[in-house]
């Protein structure tokens, strides 16, 4: 089959790699009808270079149609359309009992010190084969695929897999009262849902913070205040200036490792790239490589006793934090991978109604062929043609 593989930094290849067969009774293979490129997608692309082999195979949004199943797959079958969440969970362990399925013990990285196992995602998190590719082997498929009916396109479900509950879990873990302000770092796909869902769930105001003109005219459309950045001295003095003095009741930071406004981090991260992996792992996981500016701009923001809810991806272990200001301000912190289906069921009402609330079906910008991909990587992470989401299609 073909496959979108990793060859080295700012370098992916569609090539043809063997076909995925069942391995484990809990397994399934699916044909993948559409797969989205990830925000975080483009850490892998940049940044998390030493964590990745030449023919890894990438992407953790896919959706398709069930081929075959394992023994102990029962609540799908050859035939179904399905949604495969990022995250591998066997939904029957201590943390998946508590619905933290980020944390499942079955699939937890205990050698690597991570969570469960993700789909595409580096030796950090598994080295699973991810689903930029015509077909798909699902681990713990007995628990993890998201059936789904016949009706609508794609598009309306692709998002299921990851967009989606990230940002619903960034607004739930913002808690925000309903007439409240809720600010959020980074309008990109995450930022850009996150924004549609506060304002879906009745929040007063939102703002979202955004240097790119074409992602701040698309969160206007869906009635979210926005601020650019380049058009203020100090982010979070406008953003507590905006709301009276007082500052959001809390801001979701939707950017993550690679934000913009912060050289000597971005100095770091190519540093480091220019290293053997053999040095290199140890540095990025351990180290100060994240580019922090805005998580600090979110701490600032937040107004006193606010929460900040982090849902952007980060990777360091020792970056500075302004933890006098943190404590001071009284702040909560939340974060962490999205835990899918504990969100599915206040998600998929929303994806049934024929009016398209949350704006699914034209949230894709690009939809491109599998052969493509190296193209659709490029212009996302170079923000160009108004690049905001790419959807591929095997």
């Amino acid at each position: 089959m073909k496959a979108l593989t990793w060859q080295g930094k700012r370098d992916v290849r569609v090539e043809e790699v063997p076909d995925p067969r069942i391995q484990e009774p809990t397994d399934a293979v699916i044909r993948v009808t559409s797969t989205a490129i990830c925000g975080s997608d483009l850490h892998l692309y940049e940044v998390l270079a030493p964590y990745l082999t030449p023919g890894d195979v990438l992407g953790h949004e896919p959706m398709g149609v069930v081929e075959e199943v394992g023994s102990e797959v029962t609540h799908i079958e050859p035939g179904d359309r399905v949604v495969v969440p990022f995250n591998i969970s066997c939904g029957r362990c201590w943390m998946c009992d508590r619905q933290l399925f980020a944390q499942c013990e079955t699939t937890q990285n205990r050698a690597t010190g991570k969570g469960a196992s993700l789909l595409g995602y580096t030796s950090l998190y598994g080295a699973v084969p991810g689903g930029q590719a015509e077909y798909l082997r699902v681990p713990q498929a007995h628990f993890g695929p998201i059936k789904v009916p016949d009706a609508h396109s794609d598009q309306r479900w692709l998002y299921l897999s990851d967009v989606l509950p990230t940002a619903w879990q960034a607004v739930q873990y913002a808690h925000v009262d309903l007439d409240g302000t809720l600010a959020i770092m980074g309008l990109g796909p995450v930022g850009q849902m996150a924004g549609r869902i506060a304002r879906h769930l009745g929040v007063e105001r939102v703002i979202g913070v955004e240097p790119e003109a074409y992602r701040r005219a698309l969160a206007q459309r869906h009635g979210i205040e926005v601020l650019d950045p380049a058009d203020v001295d100090d982010t979070a003095a406008a953003l507590i200036e905006m709301t009276g003095g007082r500052g959001p009741d809390a801001v979701v930071e939707a950017v993550g490792m690679e934000a913009h406004g912060s050289p000597r981090g971005k100095l770091a991260q190519a540093a480091v790239g220019l290293l053997p992996d053999r040095i290199a792992d140890p540095l990025t996981d351990r180290f100060a490589i994240d580019r922090l500016d805005a998580l600090h701009t979110a701490i600032k923001a937040c107004r006193r006793g606010g929460t900040v809810s982090v849902s952007g991806v980060y990777g360091g272990e020792m970056d500075p934090m302004p933890m006098m200001e943190m404590f001071d301000r009284g702040l909560q912190l939340r974060m962490g991978q999205a835990h899918v289906h504990r969100w599915t069921d206040a998600i998929l009402p929303l994806l049934l109604d024929d009016t398209d609330p949350l704006g699914t079906e034209d949230f894709a910008t690009h939809l491109m062929p599998l052969a493509e991909a190296p193209h659709g990587y490029e212009i996302f992470q170079e923000k160009r043609d108004d690049c905001f989401k790419v959807v591929l299609q095997p």
